[in-house]
C-alpha cells in the first residue's frame, strides 16, 4: 500500500526545503514519489522548482485554493488519479495557511484503498515559532494533529531557545515525534501512524488571507529585488516571485519570508508563467504591487 504524507506548516517554516531533501532521497532509493503543491497564488512557480527532480507526470501544481477546505475534493480527485507503482509513495505540500486538522480529517475520507491512511509532519522554524502576533494560533493550530515534527532553523536560536519551544510544541502535541531536519529518516515516514488527537478547533476563516501577482520587466540589476521586499508592508506575509536581471543569464527566484529576509537563487529553467512578483497575506493588491515596481525602477 501506498502510503500519503502531508507536509504543513506557517509560511516560510521551511517546507518546501524538506520536501525537496524528501524527494531527493527517496529517488536515489528506488522509489517513485508523487508530489502535490498547493498556493493560493501560482503553484506551478513552486513546482516548477522541482523539474530537475521529477519528472512532469509525478507532479501536480493546485493553485488559487486550500486544498483543506474549498480545495479538498480537487485533491482528493487528484490523489485517486495517481497511478499505482512499485515503492510509491505521494508527498502533499500545504500552503502556508492550512488548517492541517481539517486538512487530515477531510483527506482520509473517499481515497482508494491502496492508500494507507494520511500522516502529516509539521515543519516549524523554531526562531519565530509563537512570535507572529494574531497569527499564533495559526502556526500552533498546524502542529495539533502531525505524527512527525521537524524543528529547522537552529542555527538561529540558543539551546534554551530549543528547550522552550519542544516543550512549548509537546503541550499541543504530546505523541508525535520531534526531530530535525538533519534528522529526518525516509525509511521511517511510511511507517508512521496516523495522529488521531482531538484537535482545538479555530476560524480557518481568519487565515484566508488574500493573494495576488503581477508580470515582473526585465529588472535593471539584483538591489531592484531586495528594495521590493522592503517596501512591500510587513503584514503581507509571504512574497516571492522570478524573474531576469539586465545582463545575466538566465531567471533567478526570490522570496521573502515572514521575518523580513530576503533570498534570491537561481531558477530552473524558464517559468511558464512569465516573469511574477507574487505576494501573499493581508493586504496584498495589485495596484500597490504596481505602484511599488513603480518606485522601486525609478530609483535605479
Amino acid at each position: 500500500m501506498e502510503a500519503i504524507i502531508t507536509i504543513v506548516g506557517f509560511l516560510g517554516s521551511g517546507k518546501t526545503t524538506l520536501l525537496k531533501k524528501l524527494v531527493a532521497a527517496y529517488t536515489n532509493d528506488g522509489w517513485s514519489p508523487y508530489v502535490v503543491l498547493n498556493d493560493y497564488e501560482n503553484a506551478n512557480l513552486d513546482a516548477q522548482q522541482f523539474s530537475n527532480q521529477l519528472d512532469s507526470k509525478s507532479l501536480k501544481a493546485l493553485s488559487g485554493s486550500c486544498i483543506c477546505c474549498s480545495g479538498i475534493v480537487e485533491l482528493r480527485d487528484t490523489v485517486n488519479r495517481i497511478p499505482m507503482r512499485e515503492k510509491g509513495i505521494t508527498l502533499i505540500e500545504a500552503n502556508g495557511t492550512s488548517d492541517a486538522c481539517k486538512l487530515m480529517e477531510f483527506l482520509g475520507v473517499g481515497v482508494k484503498e491502496h492508500f494507507l491512511p494520511p500522516i502529516q509532519i509539521a515543519v516549524v522554524d523554531i526562531a519565530n515559532w509563537q512570535c507572529r502576533g494574531e497569527h499564533n494560533e495559526l502556526e500552533a493550530v498546524q502542529v495539533q494533529v502531525a505524527s512527525m515534527i521537524v524543528l529547522t532553523h537552529l542555527e538561529e536560536v540558543s539551546a534554551e531557545r530549543k528547550q522552550q519551544v519542544v516543550e512549548d510544541i509537546k503541550r499541543w502535541n504530546s505523541v508525535a515525534v520531534i526531530t530535525t531536519y538533519e534528522d529526518v529518516d525516509i525509511h521511517t515516514l511510511p511507517q508512521l501512524q496516523a495522529n488521531h488527537s482531538n484537535p482545538q478547533k479555530m476560524d480557518h476563516l481568519k487565515a484566508h488571507w488574500s493573494s495576488c501577482s503581477i508580470n515582473l520587466p526585465v529588472l535593471p540589476n539584483r538591489k531592484c529585488i531586495e528594495i521590493i521586499g522592503e517596501k512591500i508592508p510587513s503584514q503581507i506575509l509571504r512574497v516571492k516571485g522570478c524573474g531576469r536581471i539586465e545582463g545575466e543569464d538566465g531567471f533567478i527566484y526570490f522570496e521573502r519570508t515572514p521575518d523580513g529576509k530576503m533570498f534570491i537563487r537561481p531558477f530552473n529553467g524558464e517559468p511558464i508563467t512569465g516573469a511574477k512578483l507574487l505576494t501573499i497575506g493581508p493586504g496584498s493588491d495589485v495596484q500597490l504591487l504596481q505602484k511599488i515596481l513603480k518606485e522601486t525602477l525609478s530609483l535605479s
